[in-house]
C-alpha cells in the first residue's frame, strides 16, 4: 500500500530546507548561515506564536533554549516535557530562522519575508489549535494588526473576548524586565487566566 504524504511533514521539510534570506544573514555581524527552527505538528491544539530565533536557539536547532524560554515557560504553566509535546504545542516563529546582530551588536528583527512566505501556510496546517499564545510585537501584529504591545496586551479580556482563545503577551526577554515592573496587573491579573486555560487545554484528552 502506498503512504501518502503528511502535508504538515511536507511544509516542515520545505521550511527546514528554506535558504531565502542567505544573503541577508551572510552580511549580517555574525555572517551566519540560515538554520530555519520548525517545531510543529498538525494534531497541536496550543499555539506560541513568537518573534524569531535567538543565537542560543540558532546553536541548539530547538526554540526557547534560552532565559527568554524560561520565563515563558513559567508564564505558561508548563513543564519543559509538556512545552516540547510538539504533538500538543506548536511553536511558529514569524521568522523561523536567526535574524542576526547589527553592526552595534543589536538584535536584528525577524526578516518580513519570512512570515510573508511561510506563516499563514503554517497556520493552514494546524487545523485543531483551540489555543493561541502571541508573544511580542511581531506576533501582535501579523495576528491581531496591532502595533502597540503594551496597549494590545492590557487589552487581553477584548481580545479573548473577539479573537477567541488568544493571549497576547510581550517577550519574555529579559530586557522586559523594567515592563513588569511598570505594568504588574500583567502576572496578577493575566497570567493567573492564562495559566488556567493552558492547564485545561494540556489536561483535555
Amino acid at each position: 500500500m502506498c503512504s501518502v504524504a503528511n502535508p504538515a511533514n511536507t511544509l516542515a521539510a520545505d521550511i527546514t530546507g528554506c535558504r531565502l534570506c542567505a544573503a541577508d544573514f551572510a552580511a549580517t555581524a555574525t555572517a551566519h548561515a540560515p538554520r530555519p527552527v520548525v517545531w510543529f505538528a498538525p494534531t497541536a491544539r496550543l499555539l506560541i506564536a513568537g518573534q524569531a530565533p535567538g543565537l542560543r536557539v540558532h546553536a541548539s536547532g530547538r526554540p526557547f533554549t534560552d532565559p527568554s524560554g524560561d520565563r515563558l515557560r513559567e508564564w505558561l504553566g508548563l513543564t519543559e516535557a509538556e512545552f516540547y509535546d510538539r504533538t500538543r504545542v506548536a511553536i511558529v516563529p514569524m521568522a523561523f530562522c536567526f535574524p542576526g546582530y547589527s553592526a552595534k551588536g543589536a538584535d536584528l528583527p525577524p526578516p518580513a519575508r519570512c512570515g510573508a512566505t511561510w506563516h499563514a501556510r503554517v497556520m493552514a496546517a494546524l487545523p485543531n489549535l483551540r489555543l493561541r499564545i502571541l508573544v511580542g510585537g511581531a506576533a501582535h501584529r501579523w495576528h491581531l494588526g496591532a502595533r502597540n504591545v503594551t496597549a494590545t496586551t492590557a487589552g487581553w479580556r477584548d481580545i479573548a473576548a473577539t479573537v477567541p482563545h488568544s493571549f497576547p503577551l510581550p517577550h519574555p526577554s529579559w530586557r522586559n524586565t523594567g515592563w513588569l515592573k511598570r505594568n504588574p496587573w500583567f502576572e496578577a491579573d493575566l497570567l493567573p487566566v492564562l495559566r488556567a486555560e493552558v492547564r485545561q487545554l494540556m489536561d483535555t484528552p
